[in-house]
């Protein structure tokens, strides 16, 4: 097996240590930083994160600081949805999409102050074009990348583990919704949200100094609820429906493709960039889009190329970007982008995977899991 050559392009986190001796079996690379993929194995892991509670190192989650008195005008020039009832402490799903309406970045953007968001972004390069958009529009604002790096702690015994730590404060915050908390005496800001459907919290930890503690803490008030280490899952995020920008959309998809169109609000969202392109799109309709595709046959492997799908005239009618067998479903199920004349909820097509061609059935995400 072929290893990464760690170099200072290739960020650890603070947690590294920690996660290494937890026994980590696989990364990926996310935003030039290590993202932990498999602890024990991906089956595993899925089924202890549908019933316990993990810890994530999702430090790749990196944070791009737009501060002054331009930022929230920055940001919203960023993306089609608009912010302008957005609160302090509130989280916002937000895609940030190019001059023709492509997708950019996915991230969660969050409202710290007036004059301060953190925008917690996917895996491609914000820094640099929320820079060239302030240049261009002479916007008075700092954009920074500060050292923050967050924990998620995901699971259905989220909540109880997180009131251990941080007390139970913590179990009122609302859903996309954040609080500054305290931990050995330092206010950490915590926020409801993380990239499962199984429910958790994201820790914004800004002192590295604190890392290991915090870990450790975490670990130690879990003993009794099975904690352990964990990451963004596989086949919980196709299950759950959640896209995962680079593979199952890129920047030659709109929102509207990746059914992202209840967070473009073209009307409203006046001078953002892309926004006469997308107002062309709400008017006419995509000629694609993001469906969950039940693929029939034995366990198929993951998607590294997407794989090619078509009707049963030979037609081309999209492509599975991003596949897994569920246990829970007892069925192979993926995630692609089809066309528009092959979309249609029970449409049956044929999926070209490694293993040969499958049948497959178009369907909703996210999956219905008994």
């Amino acid at each position: 097996m072929a290893q990464l050559s760690i170099s200072r392009r290739l960020r650890g986190t603070p947690y590294t240590n920690r996660l290494e001796a937890a026994g980590v079996k696989a990364y990926t690379v996310y935003n030039h930083m290590l993202l932990p993929t498999v602890i024990d194995d991906v089956e595993f892991d899925y089924h202890h994160l549908k019933k316990h509670v993990q810890v994530w190192d999702v430090s790749c989650e990196r944070q791009i600081e737009v501060r002054g008195p331009d930022a929230e005008k920055l940001v919203q020039l960023m993306t089609p949805r608009d912010l302008s009832k957005a609160q302090i402490d509130q989280c916002f799903y937000i895609p940030i999409v190019d001059e023709s309406g492509g997708m950019l970045n996915d991230p969660v953007a969050i409202k710290l102050a007036d004059d301060r968001f953190w925008i917690s972004i996917a895996d491609s390069d914000v820094m640099l074009w929320a820079k060239g958009l302030a240049y261009g529009f002479r916007h008075e604002v700092a954009i920074t990348e500060p050292d923050v790096n967050i924990l998620g702690v995901q699971g259905p015994k989220s909540d109880d583990l997180m009131a251990r730590v941080f007390g139970e404060q913590v179990r009122t915050i609302r859903f996309f919704r954040g609080a500054w908390l305290y931990f050995e005496g330092q206010s950490i800001y915590v926020a409801r949200s993380g990239y499962s459907k199984q429910g958790g919290f994201e820790i914004y930890l800004e002192d590295r100094t604190l890392a290991e503690p915090l870990w450790d803490a975490l670990f130690a008030e879990g003993a009794g609820m099975q904690v352990r280490p964990g990451g963004p899952n596989l086949i919980e995020r196709i299950e759950g429906g959640l896209l995962s920008y680079g593979n199952d959309m890129t920047r030659e998809n709109t929102p509207f493709e990746c059914g992202l169109g209840r967070f473009c609000d073209v009307e409203a969202s006046i001078g953002s960039v892309g926004r006469n392109a997308l107002m062309r799109e709400a008017q006419n309709g995509p000629v694609r889009v993001v469906r969950g595709l039940n693929i029939e046959g034995e366990p198929v492997p993951g998607c590294r190329d997407p794989w090619p799908v078509t009707a049963d005239n030979g037609e081309w009618a999209g492509q599975v970007t991003s596949a897994a067998f569920s246990p829970d479903l007892q069925t192979n199920i993926g995630i692609g982008m089809i066309e528009r004349d092959y979309w249609q909820i029970g449409q049956s097509v044929w999926v070209e995977t490694p293993a040969g061609a499958r049948r497959a059935t178009v369907g909703d995400l996210p999956f219905t899991v008994p």
